[in-house]
């Protein structure tokens, strides 16, 4: 049956529909804004208060700068090794968890999943963090002090296990009578059944790995160990362009500065945007299967 619009109906579709035009315009700006001053003049940019609707002049040479940097491309390759290898421990980790607290004749899983819980709301400090990271494990200086302590999430691990809770039993029994055990249904039944979940997990642990700086500046002495977000806090905040700008003038130093500040961003964010739509199909998909029982 096809219902007849009103007039406050069409009324209301015309200002929603502003509205979200409205919201789409003032998230996207400052990423064009970004692009925009990244590929202009930087002589022409720094006296510029207003709008950035159109580049000022065109040069790339804020790019060329950045990919001269040493520091960048090492801070490049250590995040991606940090993405990948930390996704894989974080992912495998939280789905064994995860395939542990959803057993249903586990002994101790109300008790286990309690003091889970806990970790979510309570933690030792930074400090305690710190020690245990150096002293006890002996992590310090290294990448795995990036992955290691962190290798699940409590929130995480919540999720999924609710997702492998959903699964039927029925599946698991019927693999148990074919001679199956635990590791052979986590890896042959579970995971192939929660793509959807896994890419979820992947992407939440990815976009972590990327983002983080804070535990690198902490536990990594080494700088040919930073990560790309460490060297663009220094970029930004303690404005150290000078090993890039050369033997340029003092003012000089400074305008390129401005631009190569903007041409990093665009370098340190353009992977997760480039990634993001081919996973974001599973993303909703992913976060109501695990919403659907508690």
């Amino acid at each position: 049956m096809v219902t007849k619009r009103t007039w406050s109906g069409k009324v209301f579709d015309i200002f929603n529909t502003l509205f979200m035009l409205f919201m789409i315009v003032i998230t996207l700006y400052p990423f064009y804004y970004v692009i925009t001053c990244s590929i202009s003049d930087s002589n022409m940019i720094i006296g510029d208060k207003g709008l950035m609707l159109l580049p000022k002049g065109f040069s790339m040479g804020a790019y060329q700068m950045v990919m001269r940097n040493p520091n960048i491309l090492s801070s490049y390759r250590v995040t991606l090794i940090l993405v990948v290898v930390g996704t894989l421990v974080n992912v495998l980790m939280t789905s064994i968890g995860a395939f542990v607290l959803s057993r249903k004749r586990f002994a101790i899983k109300k008790t286990l999943t309690i003091l889970i819980i806990f970790t979510m709301y309570f933690s030792g400090g930074m400090i305690p963090g710190y020690l245990l990271t150096y002293k006890v494990l002996h992590l310090g200086n290294t990448l795995w002090a990036l992955i290691l302590p962190g290798a699940i999430s409590t929130y995480n691990l919540i999720i999924m296990r609710t997702n492998f809770i959903a699964i039927p039993d029925s599946l698991e029994e019927s693999a148990k009578i074919d001679g199956a055990n635990e590791i052979v249904i986590l890896f042959k039944i579970i995971l192939p059944l929660s793509l959807p979940i896994l890419a979820v997990m992947t992407l939440f642990y990815g976009v972590g790995h990327w983002n983080s700086w804070f535990n690198a500046m902490l536990f990594i002495r080494d700088r040919a160990k930073y990560p790309l977000q460490l060297i663009l806090r220094e970029i930004l905040l303690l404005n150290s362009t000078d090993a890039m700008t050369g033997d340029a003038s003092s003012v000089d130093k400074y305008n390129i500065g401005e631009s190569i500040k903007y041409a990093t961003i665009i370098v340190a964010t353009l992977p997760i945007l480039v990634v993001y739509p081919f996973i974001q199909k599973y993303f909703v998909k992913g976060m109501l299967i695990g919403a659907v029982k508690g």
